[in-house]
């Protein structure tokens, strides 16, 4: 494939949701990203932690009893052009689920790509220790972490009994973090040039 080709791809993005209860509040707001995601016709999937049978990260370096579902998420999320995490705050962190969805992949799958960020508690204050946290992991991982991030605070008041936001401006709010990456589409085909793992190219 030559780069005109390449160029011309349509965006891919998949958006993780760190939250395996059933009717998860965390699922619907990833929803809405990709949503945002595609008003500008960018690929949008959703990755339901739910349905992929994982293995807890142990380190070991013999993949070889490893679950499909592990090199499935991997390739999934190796083949997107962008990366939305979606996670409760869990004790003022991300969920344990999502840490070890992320301990089994690494830079094959997050560095040089656009990282978007979405947050949701039980209560008032919000998910931002969750997010500060994650922000750190996608720097960690080469990721560009964009600078707008959704928080969505009692969470089990703003959605209706058919999954909406209540509220138009924070229901903007969190498509805009999908529509964010989706318009950041040219940082896409131009990250590769400038970063590698063994570091900058300028």
């Amino acid at each position: 494939m030559n780069t005109a080709d390449k160029e011309h791809q349509p965006c891919k993005i998949v958006g993780i949701s760190g939250s395996l209860r059933s009717g998860s509040y965390t699922t619907l707001a990833v929803r809405l990203a990709l949503k945002g995601a595609e008003e500008l016709e960018c690929q949008a999937k959703l990755i339901d932690l739910r349905d992929y049978q994982l293995l807890f990260c142990d380190g070991k370096d013999d993949e070889s009893q490893f679950p499909k579902d592990v090199f499935r998420l991997r390739e999934e999320v190796k083949q997107a052009h962008g990366i939305i995490l979606g996670t409760p705050e869990y004790h003022g962190g991300y969920s344990g689920v999502l840490k070890n969805a992320l301990d089994l992949m690494g830079f094959e799958e997050f560095e040089g790509k656009m990282l978007g960020l979405l947050g949701v508690s039980g209560g008032a204050m919000g998910a931002f220790g969750a997010m500060n946290s994650l922000r750190e992991v996608g720097r960690a991982l080469h990721a560009w972490v964009l600078p707008e991030q959704a928080s969505i605070p009692q969470a089990w008041q703003e959605f209706d009994d058919a999954g909406n936001l209540k509220n138009p401006k924070l229901d903007e709010r969190v498509r805009q973090v999908g529509f964010t990456m989706a318009d950041s589409r040219a940082l896409f085909r131009c990250s590769v040039n400038i970063l590698s793992r063994d570091g900058f190219f300028w």
